[in-house]
């Protein structure tokens, strides 16, 4: 940013939900700008109303097109309606490959729909690092459903968990059973299960090996059960069945109390990780030579890491 005067209309312009001054405060965030401390702490007031809904599941299930269908119904209800769509980085350039946005043009023109791709850039658990703060991009500009997809994940990726308000685990016949299923530790944080492209073969023993799955989770009996939807996003077929749990969900989060519980938890999350970042980069800056001191002396057994470690936090 040139100064305060530009920092000022860009603040303004993600409150007025511009879409252009929206994807300069999330390339901010992306490329780290010193002006971002500033630009979260003017946008803070406006945040906390959005409702993001995690999807994430492997590759190849209909995740981009789950969303897009998703969008078109929430867009029906009259909703304001926000995507972020995690994509691999190119290997190439380093960004996002773009590939969600081929998936939903069709709300490429509605100037209620803001749909922007964001590359990994590495990181691991699906999202990328700096996925938290553009959400409250998002939420900030007004938006009231914020869908966070997530890129194709595998066993153990399953940040999206601790990021969103209602998750959304995909799966498809033929990609897996309800072993692999449980392997990958989705049956823990899936809200809803979605069965996609169910007209194939196998998709009703798949939905009977994910029940049984579930079955044999330890739950509280008051607590929600996740209910496990059939679609076809393709044709449309279940998405409405499918915001009708997402809304049941949410208001069953609101009235046990559980809806508050996640967000400070999520708050928590991302304060630490904003915390341990300025430590490392502290670290980096001004210990480099007492690091490697200490590394070296704990290397010939001169002393142990724990005590090395302490040093460094003294210093």
């Amino acid at each position: 940013m040139r100064g305060g005067g530009d920092l000022d209309a860009l603040i303004a312009g993600v409150r007025e939900a511009r879409p252009r001054a929206i994807g300069r405060a999330i390339s901010l965030i992306e490329n780290g700008s010193a002006d971002l401390p500033q630009l979260a702490r003017a946008l803070a007031p406006d945040t906390g109303r959005a409702h993001i809904v995690g999807l994430t599941g492997s590759p190849g299930v209909g995740k981009s097109t789950t969303t897009s269908a998703l969008v078109g119904a929430l867009r029906a209800e009259g909703q304001r309606v926000g995507v972020l769509a995690i994509d691999p980085s190119s290997p190439f350039s380093g960004g996002a490959l773009l590939g969600d946005r081929v998936r939903m043009q069709s709300h490429a023109l509605d100037d209620r729909v803001y749909i922007r791709s964001m590359a990994t850039r590495g990181h691991l658990g699906g999202l990328a690092a700096a996925a938290p703060q553009a959400l409250r991009v998002f939420d900030a500009a007004g938006f009231d459903t914020v869908l966070l997809e997530t890129v194709g994940v595998g066993q153990s990726e399953i940040e999206v968990a601790a990021t969103a308000d209602t998750t959304l685990v995909l799966l498809a016949p033929g990609m897996g059973d309800g072993v692999q299923a449980a392997k990958a530790g989705i049956l823990e944080i899936g809200d809803i299960f979605v069965v996609n492209k169910s007209d194939r073969d196998g998709s009703q023993a798949l939905i009977r090996e994910l029940r049984g799955m579930i079955a044999l989770g330890e739950r509280d009996p008051a607590a929600w059960k996740p209910p496990i939807v059939a679609t076809v996003a393709l044709d449309n077929h279940g998405i409405d069945e499918l915001v009708r749990c997402i809304q049941g969900f949410r208001a069953s989060q609101v009235v046990n109390g559980q809806a508050d519980v996640r967000r400070v938890s999520r708050a928590r999350r991302e304060v630490e990780s904003l915390a341990l970042g300025r430590l490392r980069a502290q670290l980096s800056l001004e210990g480099r030579a007492g690091l490697d001191e200490l590394a070296t002396a704990v290397s010939r057994g001169e002393v142990d890491p724990y005590t090395a470690a302490d040093q460094l936090l003294a210093r």
